[in-house]
């Protein structure tokens, strides 16, 4: 298990130039991705390629040397990875989300330091939410300040990446009582990474836990988390933008498995056609996800695009920040619906030929169902009926 990356690491240099490099993660990530789902084998040389190619720092604004790729082609990225392997495509989505954060609260030189580091190919990776607590916002995990020097300690789970990463973003409570944001190295005293997730699907994401026994703490990179929520912005939108883009790539690929499974399937006897392609309820199945991972496709782009035009201006309002939260949720509902839907029609239309081992068909459901539960539906649904009926605008966080 190696974190090192190659020295020559490419800079990403327009939108074009990281779709060119996504496919070629892409094609590399499909390769091994049923052995490594099935065996639990973590993609190491799939993630360095990830950040060889430069991929971990597309959105870095220009003029810290970044080629800031607009968001439509940010989701285009992970919909290419994700449907080649869903949990490649998850690992960096962290990082994307938390260098938008660090754009948002960072200082000019913790920009710089952090910045120069992504480009360089090192990895950022969150140390997630905490077990045993009355939900995700609440925190057990505290910083110290001791004889002038800072200490986190704590223990995090859905530490999605960990395995892979230079650094680890840790949240923690401040002595004065406030959130913040540490970065520590990965390999800093007291660090322990350990891969124990088990979860049913996207097994090989590495998002178990991250333990920090008394770990120093660099005073440049710990982030005051109340400037988030000091003025308007659309975190949140941006941050579920990359988990549309997650469940699009899935459905997109069980979509693309449902028509060769077909193609493989003996037509059922009543049916009295040649082919399983030529029957009537398949066809009209097949049509009925064709639509809507269609819509899905459709109204990410269009929330991507809506994100482009806030990107263009110096600040934005309160209004135009919970539309863009609005316009994900919409493309985050049809997504889940897309991912699931699909990756569970797969197995059905494909026959019982199609739920043998061998063909690890069942992965697209497996990932679906679990990525999914990240940011429920139901509630993006809520949100939904409320902005239209009564004007409330959404919360302000990372999952709306």
């Amino acid at each position: 298990m190696s974190r090192l990356i190659s020295e020559n690491v490419h800079v990403i240099e327009n939108d074009l130039d990281a779709i060119h490099a996504a496919y070629h993660v892409a094609d590399f990530a499909l390769e091994g991705r049923n052995q490594r789902d099935q065996q639990r084998l973590l993609p190491f040389a799939e993630i360095d390629l990830f950040s060889q190619k430069g991929l971990g720092g597309l959105r870095i604004p220009q003029q810290y040397g970044g080629a800031f790729v607009s968001n439509k082609t940010l989701a285009h990225v992970f919909r290419i990875i994700n449907k080649a392997d869903s949990s490649v495509g998850q690992i960096p989505q962290n990082q994307i989300a938390l260098l938008n954060m660090i754009q948002i609260m960072g200082t000019e030189q913790q920009k710089q330091f952090i910045y120069r580091e992504i480009l360089q190919g090192k990895r950022l990776a969150n140390g997630g939410p905490e077990r045993n607590t009355k939900d995700t916002k609440t925190l057990a995990t505290t910083l110290s300040f001791e004889n002038g020097r800072y200490f986190v300690d704590g223990e995090k789970f859905y530490s999605t990446g960990s395995s892979f990463a230079h650094w680890l973003a840790i949240k923690a409570i401040h002595p004065e009582g406030h959130v913040v944001l540490t970065i520590v190295n990965r390999e800093a005293a007291g660090v322990e990474v350990v891969d124990n997730w088990d979860g049913f699907g996207q097994r090989t994401t590495s998002s178990g836990t991250v333990r920090l026994q008394h770990v120093e703490v660099d005073p440049l990179l710990i982030f005051d988390e109340r400037l988030l929520s000091s003025q308007p912005n659309y975190r949140g939108a941006y941050s579920q933008l990359l988990q549309v883009a997650i469940d699009v790539g899935i459905a997109e690929a069980a979509f693309a498995d449902t028509v060769s499974a077909i193609h493989k399937a003996r037509p059922i006897v009543d049916a009295q056609v040649e082919k399983a392609s030529f029957e009537h309820y398949t066809l009209q199945e097949v049509g009925k996800s064709s639509v809507l991972l269609d819509a899905a496709i459709l109204l990410l782009d269009e929330a991507a695009e809506y994100l482009d035009k806030l990107d263009q201006l110096e600040s934005v309002t309160d209004e135009q920040a919970a539309k863009a939260s609005i316009l994900v949720a919409e493309a985050k509902v049809y997504a889940n619906d897309a991912a699931l839907h699909i990756s569970e029609k797969l197995l059905e239309l494909g026959g019982s030929r199609s739920s043998l081992s061998q063909h690890n068909l069942d992965q697209h459901w497996r990932n679906a169902r679990v990525h999914t539960l990240h940011d429920p539906v139901r509630w993006k649904l809520h949100a939904l009926g409320d902005y239209y009926l009564n004007h409330k605008l959404p919360a302000r966080h990372a999952w709306i």
